[in-house]
């Protein structure tokens, strides 16, 4: 296993991080304990998670991820082996069980920190990342930025003075951002800069063969201010697994079990998908080997963060570290990206 450190931190991670977001929903809490034992054994350090996870978010179930990972560390005792990510939700509608003010503050964020610290059975999280931003922007499937009403005001300023007082109390290590905009993330840097403030380490966005929007801007944000990306949803929900392509039913799919998740679901990205199959088939590669091969190969990734909801999945995916992609592959991968352009956005 390689291990990269997080940017402007002293943490050293995983190429490969375990995402938990089927913890307490696809996965019982015997199962997810069964994954990061697995994990853990193969050389993964790295474990994110969220406040609203499992998804899809429901009252019923929020914070559950959590409490699982949580009963894991102090069943094992394993906490200084693990460097541990976990996320504050952002203003959605329908979510306000999380807390009655989800906006960006400091009551908001040192009541999620301490809610999330509970349940996670610990005493300080590595990597503390604002799961969406607060105000509206293009994330989960919009492909551009829409001017709209709203009452937002720019706080990244008022955001990052109180994750330093998380630092500075030990509750927090480093932060991040996730669906974020070339925008957001300049902004923050902007500030942290001006004022001597807590540096963004990591940004976590959708990054696959079929959605590739980060290259667009957020590449070059990233490589030059020295900002890494933790890559989700590799495989596109499993759509790059190639297993859609068999002609069977999958009735336990997470597209087939939540069908509100169109983002990778659309008739473009079924035709790229079998693209992208033709391509790893002509080279010896299974469609799985190649899109994860592909997403570690570029320069701008800390980490690719994996989900799977058994072993043999969990296995197949951490055996991708060792897939090498030719420079000919990259250019037939290439050639498919320009006649279809990022399907699922």
């Amino acid at each position: 296993m390689i291990y990269n450190t997080l940017p402007n931190t002293n943490l050293k991670v995983s190429e490969i991080c375990l995402g938990t977001m089927t913890f307490g929903q696809q996965n019982t809490e015997a199962e997810g304990h069964a994954q990061i034992d697995f994990a853990l054994d193969k050389g993964i350090n790295f474990i994110d998670t969220a406040e609203m996870y499992p998804v899809p978010a429901r009252e019923k179930t929020t914070g559950e991820t959590e409490r699982i990972i949580g009963s894991w560390l102090h069943k094992s005792g394993k906490r200084n082996d693990i460097i541990l990510a976990s996320k504050i939700a952002g203003p959605n509608r329908g979510m306000e069980y999380l807390r009655e003010d989800l906006r960006f503050n400091k009551e908001t964020i040192k009541l999620s920190v301490e809610k999330s610290l509970k349940r996670l059975q610990t005493d300080y999280i590595d990597l503390y990342q604002l799961h969406w931003p607060e105000r509206k922007s293009n994330m989960f499937g919009q492909r551009g930025f829409k001017i709209q009403e709203e009452a937002w005001e720019d706080n990244m300023k008022d955001i990052l003075e109180v994750f330093q007082e998380l630092i500075q109390e030990g509750k927090i290590r480093a932060i991040g951002v996730s669906n974020e905009t070339p925008w957001g993330v300049m902004r923050f840097l902007e500030e942290s800069k001006k004022h001597n403030l807590p540096r963004i380490a990591t940004i976590q966005n959708p990054y696959s063969l079929l959605n590739r929007t980060f290259e667009v801007g957020l590449s070059e944000t990233a490589y030059r201010e020295n900002v890494g990306l933790l890559a989700y949803s590799p495989l596109a929900f499993g759509v790059l697994s190639g297993k859609f392509l068999t002609g069977e039913s999958h009735p336990n799919a997470r597209l087939n079990l939540f069908t509100n998740f169109i983002r990778y679901n659309s008739q473009q990205t079924k035709e790229a998908t079998a693209l992208y199959q033709e391509i790893a088939t002509r080279f010896g590669l299974t469609l799985t080997e190649m899109s994860l091969a592909f997403i570690r190969q570029q320069q701008f990734v800390t980490a690719t963060i994996i989900g799977a909801t058994n072993l043999k999945q969990l296995e197949e995916n951490i055996n991708s570290r060792h897939t090498v992609l030719s420079e000919e592959v990259l250019k037939a991968i290439d050639e498919i990206q320009a006649i279809r352009p990022n399907p699922a956005p």
